[in-house]
């Protein structure tokens, strides 16, 4: 099997690819202990068994060769050595065949259980194919000359031949498609979480896109009305000094106080991420009535609230959403339709929680294109826990928006 590129860059730290190259050298002393083992069987074969024509040396010598070229070639090849990998195999196969030719009875043989699994682990799989061939090729050879061409024993030499090559194919070919998809699905691996990696930095970049939109949001859905009002406010006490009314002047003041006191919490809640400070140890429907309240005190607008149902509690998230569109919904009566009167409604419903507000104003048409961020950030704030925003009005009928958040 094509051996795998062993080396690991900086990149691939803690990767699937590094872990399977890591894997592999941990096999390495596996392969050097099973050599050392089948080439020490060979050599106490040799001895034991009736020297060939030219004694023991000659088969000795070669062996010490294979050991020679395995130590320092062969280790190298397991290594993705892909040069030294050839040198080491044409080394060994040479001295082994020349075994073969000098000692016809050798069992030497036994030396093919180590040789054909390291070509096909150091060499690639084209390599591999050639190199098996070639070498069975060779070896029946020889034995078929040593028998001077026996024509019965070529049929033995020829039949052992194709089984030993059926089985060094069969599992050389086995083994490289195992070895090949592991690295495949190392690479897919490594691939999918360079992906995640890219995935979650991009998920990062929108919850810092989200939370700039929440804050702006924020700083729309309090500050921004809170200061309208002290705008206001301001111009109503001036208006009052100017007649000599100074009972209205003071009591204008101090709304002005306690508006810009709220929005000092307001804001430090903000930055906290707190609930908003009108939901601090009140209910949803006590903050409705207290922001109906300031609106009535602020500017005359009379304002009605109507909680209907069994309230329970809904999660600050949800109540948070519901406070911030009845505050939209109010700043957009008090300042764009000219109402006299707003009604806010706060009905809990087995399935979820409907508010409504509702005023006699001046109306729109709800198909012209709307300026600002308000009525889209009462949209995304919807979206956000599952709620739909509906806005009915007709122009010099009023308006009436509809909020539903689900339970």
């Amino acid at each position: 099997m094509d051996s795998v590129d062993r080396t690991t860059t900086a990149e691939e730290v803690h990767s699937s690819s590094a872990d399977l190259d890591a894997m592999w050298r941990r096999q390495l002393p596996y392969w050097h202990g099973v050599y050392a083992v089948v080439w020490t069987a060979a050599v106490v074969v040799t001895a034991l068994e009736t020297p060939g024509p030219l004694g023991y040396w000659p088969t000795f010598a070669l062996l010490a060769v294979m050991a020679l070229a395995y130590v320092t070639l062969g280790v190298r090849g397991l290594r993705a050595d892909r040069r030294a990998a050839v040198a080491y195999h044409l080394v060994a196969w040479t001295a082994l065949l020349a075994i073969q030719w000098l000692d016809p009875g050798t069992e030497t043989w036994m030396l093919f259980f180590v040789l054909y699994p390291q070509m096909w682990a150091m060499l690639p799989v084209r390599f591999a194919v050639v190199g098996s061939v070639v070498t069975l090729a060779a070896f029946g050879t020889v034995r078929f000359v040593q028998s001077e061409f026996d024509q019965d024993a070529l049929a033995v030499i020829a039949v052992s031949t194709l089984i030993s090559l059926g089985v060094s194919m069969g599992l050389g070919l086995f083994i490289s498609r195992i070895t090949r998809e592991a690295n495949t699905r190392a690479a897919t691996i490594d691939e999918l979480r360079s992906t995640q990696a890219r995935l979650a930095a991009a998920e990062r970049d929108r919850g810092v896109h989200e939370e700039r939109e929440r804050i702006s949001r924020e700083i729309h859905d309090t500050l921004a009305q809170g200061f309208t009002s002290v705008v206001t406010l301001a111009r109503a006490a001036d208006s009052a000094l100017a007649r000599g009314d100074a009972d209205t002047a003071r009591e204008r003041l101090a709304l002005i106080e306690r508006t810009a006191a709220d929005n000092l919490a307001e804001s430090r809640l903000i930055v906290a991420e707190l609930t908003p400070g009108h939901l601090q140890s009140r209910t949803l429907g006590q903050a409705l009535e207290r922001l109906g309240a300031a609106v009535s005190s602020e500017n005359g607008l009379r304002a009605d609230v109507r909680v209907g149902g069994d309230p329970v509690p809904l999660g600050g998230v949800a109540e948070v959403v519901i406070l911030r569109t009845a505050q939209e919904a109010l700043s957009n009566v008090r300042r764009h339709a000219g109402a006299e009167r707003v009604d806010i409604g706060l009905d809990y419903g087995p399935e979820g929680v409907v508010l409504t507000v509702t005023d006699d104003g001046r109306g729109f048409d709800t198909t012209s294109d709307r300026d600002g961020f308000g009525l889209d950030g009462v949209d995304s704030r919807a979206a956000e826990v599952g709620g739909t925003v509906s806005l009915d009005s007709t122009p010099g009928e009023g308006t009436t928006l509809r909020l539903e958040v689900p339970r």
